[in-house]
């Protein structure tokens, strides 16, 4: 039969199957996050598993957000899970205070916070706070999901003054490239092979 945790949910693999190999789940009876996009997740990689194509869920691309006022985003890894299981990184952020746009909007309270690897400059992960946040954190998902480095994100061209210019300038911030403020410089990423 099917196994079930003691907290009711029913464990799966990367492919959404259960202990039970033509049995697949996907959804809140897999836990949390219980989220309705990462059900609908789930079910489109259970789909294509069934059809025969390679697929696997990746819970490090699912976006979280708080609908507070202001909205909080996340995706990836948070600093607080990197301390915990001991994983390097540094971050670059950008305060809305200094966005054209957030100024406009009478919405300065903002900030948008990017987590890089230290050694390849991957993004790792990410948060926003601020209105809309929500619609911004998709982003991040993409620059994960992509394996983007914190130039990707800094060298794409984004439209001024907007909301979503604050990933690209985190981006900016971390690799000491960032115009729209003052902040030292940071080391080169080091080429591979090179001491």
């Amino acid at each position: 039969g099917l196994l079930v945790t003691d907290r009711g949910f029913l464990p799966v693999d990367r492919q959404q199957r259960t202990n039970v190999p033509h049995i697949f789940a996907i959804g809140d009876i897999v836990g949390q996050p219980m989220l309705a996009h990462k059900a609908m997740h789930e079910g489109r990689v259970a789909a294509e598993v069934i059809a025969g194509e390679t697929s696997a869920f990746d819970a490090r691309v699912i976006p979280s957000v708080a609908y507070t006022d202001p909205e909080v985003a996340w995706v990836g890894l948070t600093e607080t899970q990197a301390k915990a299981q001991g994983i390097a990184y540094e971050k670059g952020s950008f305060p809305w205070a200094a966005s054209g746009r957030s100024l406009a909007l009478g919405r300065d309270e903002g900030m948008t916070k990017l987590l890089f690897d230290p050694e390849t400059h991957r993004v790792l992960g990410g948060g926003v706070v601020g209105p809309g946040a929500g619609d911004l954190i998709s982003e991040v998902a993409l620059a994960i999901e992509m394996d983007c480095e914190a130039a990707d994100l800094g060298l794409t061209v984004h439209p001024h003054p907007t909301l979503s210019e604050t990933v690209a300038m985190s981006a900016e911030a971390f690799e000491g490239t960032l115009t729209e403020l003052y902040l030292p410089r940071r080391k080169p990423k080091k080429a591979k092979g090179v001491e």
